[in-house]
């Protein structure tokens, strides 16, 4: 585990397997004090949820992604 700053903001780095992954957590204080509302608004973001499922369909075979009512 690794520590970088980001426009004064530290950001946690952990590598697992020779894959860095960072905090969005410490990325968030960034923007609000209650980074917990920053992720929960960018989850429901509607170019968020398009992204993970392109994501899901490209990685996981059995995603089976839900159906749009009205289409």
């Amino acid at each position: 585990m690794v520590k970088i700053t980001v426009k004064d903001t530290n950001v946690t780095v952990i590598s697992v397997n020779d894959n860095d992954y960072i905090n969005l957590t410490d990325i968030a204080k960034y923007k609000s004090d209650d980074p917990t509302a920053v992720i929960g608004n960018w989850l429901r973001n509607r170019n968020t949820i398009e992204y993970l499922g392109i994501w899901e369909g490209l990685y996981n075979s059995d995603f089976n992604p839900p159906r749009i009512r009205g289409v």
